[in-house]
């Protein structure tokens, strides 16, 4: 018989995300982000039909952030200096909070610029909200 503390897993709407010198209200969604080791196959002359799988180039996917349309245009402003030509780079992390509002598990991107931005969808017969989505590209990714 089990007589350990139980463990819940964390909700996945309870979470922050931190971006250098920018505060931004709840985001709705935050998705997209991890890494990927590609593999290469490789085959030598005596050891047929054996394939070696080495690993290949490290990659990271993009952070896509959807939140409500608000007044707040620091995460366009941010994107703006890219559609000018200066890329500016910054570090930031996504933080999973507990069911108190704990910061529980965080994972710190590194060298992310806005690559993409995408404006709400509008429809004068829906009742939604007006929802911004926005795409971070990173260069490294670490679970802390």
């Amino acid at each position: 018989m089990a007589t350990g503390k139980r463990v819940d897993p964390y909700k996945n709407f309870r979470f922050l995300v931190e971006i250098d010198g920018i505060v931004q209200g709840g985001f709705l969604e935050c998705t997209g982000f991890g890494s990927n080791v590609e593999v290469v196959e490789y085959r030598e002359g005596g050891e047929f039909p054996t394939v070696r799988k080495l690993p290949g180039k490290l990659s990271f996917t993009d952070i896509t952030l959807k939140y409500g349309l608000t007044d707040s245009t620091e995460l366009y402003n941010w994107h703006k200096t890219v559609l000018d030509g200066q890329i500016d780079r910054r570090n930031g992390a996504i933080i999973q909070l507990d069911d108190a509002g704990q910061k529980k598990v965080r994972w710190n991107f590194f060298n992310a610029w806005p690559s993409k931005y995408d404006a709400p969808d509008y429809n004068a017969k829906g009742n939604d909200v007006a929802i911004d989505t926005f795409t971070i590209s990173y260069e490294r990714l670490e679970k802390a």
